[in-house]
């Protein structure tokens, strides 16, 4: 679908900092897509949702690479990586860290949790309590830790990719809604083409690639990247097209719940990062369409004839992206 919003190429910024974003978001991608065979598109959604400051939720049945794809975007990225294992024993001070009391300067010494790092794997996420579940609120929206009263500020970039296996129920425990809330996408491998499994029995039938991955870049070359990302332009006409849709999953009668202004707010970063890979320093409906699936479609909730009628979330977003009026200029 072509848009008049393409016409508005009037400079905003330097050519270096798009080329250069789209030379390292390339070397990213590239660096991934030797662990992570015939999978370019769920790639670039992981490196769109880096850029975009947000955190990814993987969520497929086991043995298609879930963890795959969280370790060697990690790796691709000179950064501290801490990876979580998500049980039911687990608790939110493995996580957030704790305050231990320390005999020889009779004072307490915080150590901090797993969640210092720049990027935090979290594999198989529901299978952690409700209680632990919570512990990753804060740090996901607001990049902070609060313990016993002090608060601590997480690094930048920062990051999590979480996985969980839709199949295996038992023992598990549901993400609530408002930890839902917190990925800015979800994305499903889904299983390889014959090809790609037959290249996959090639290079991962001896040792595992993510020995020999090495980073093609560094968290400050990231980050700065990042907040160039969040000066992109958006015209008014783009950002009412978001509000239109989000708003039309709260009045649709195939969801019985529609997606929050946070979801408005994640779209409109993430179709920042989406332009910017394409080497465009604006934002067209494009954009915002090739996203709103992996950035709505968690966030919303099917009603029980959408149910009955065995529709995903993701095909009620697509009947309700045709009945949205495009922009068609720039306003």
């Amino acid at each position: 679908m072509h848009s008049g919003l393409e016409t508005d190429t009037q400079p905003r910024h330097g050519g270096t900092s798009l080329d250069e974003l789209r030379t390292v978001a390339g070397d990213i991608h590239r660096a991934v897509s030797s662990v992570i065979e015939g999978k370019s598109e769920v790639v670039r959604t992981a490196v769109t949702v880096l850029l975009a400051e947000g955190h990814l939720l993987i969520e497929d049945v086991p043995g298609v690479g879930k963890t795959m794809l969280a370790k060697a975007l990690a790796r691709s990225i000179d950064c501290p990586m801490r990876r979580i294992q998500f049980t039911p024993d687990l608790l939110p001070s493995d996580i957030t860290g704790v305050s231990v009391f320390n005999q020889d300067s009779r004072t307490f010494e915080f150590r901090p949790g797993a969640i210092f790092a720049n990027i935090v794997v979290g594999d198989e996420i529901n299978r952690a309590s409700p209680k632990t579940q919570s512990a990753l609120l804060e740090c996901m929206e607001e990049g902070q830790v609060t313990v016993d009263g002090t608060t601590y500020e997480l690094r930048r970039p920062f990051m999590v990719m979480a996985t969980q296996n839709p199949i295996e129920m038992e023992g598990t425990f549901p993400l609530p809604e408002a930890q839902r809330d917190r990925f800015m996408a979800r994305i499903s491998m889904g299983y390889p083409t014959g090809t790609a499994e037959l290249d996959m029995l090639d290079t991962h039938g001896g040792r595992s690639p993510l020995e020999t991955l090495r980073p093609v870049t560094d968290a400050p070359t990231v980050q700065r990247l990042a907040e160039h990302v969040t000066t992109l332009h958006a015209s008014p006409s783009l950002r009412q097209y978001i509000v239109d849709l989000v708003g039309t999953t709260r009045s649709s009668s195939a969801l019985r719940l529609g997606a929050s202004p946070r979801a408005a707010l994640q779209l409109l970063r993430a179709s920042r990062a989406h332009a910017a890979l394409e080497g465009r320093d604006h934002v067209i409906p494009e954009d915002v369409m090739a996203l709103v699936a992996p950035v709505l479609a968690h966030r919303v909730l099917p009603s029980a004839e959408t149910q009955m009628a065995h529709r995903s979330t993701a095909d009620v977003l697509q009947d309700l992206l045709r009945r949205v009026p495009v922009p068609t200029a720039a306003r």
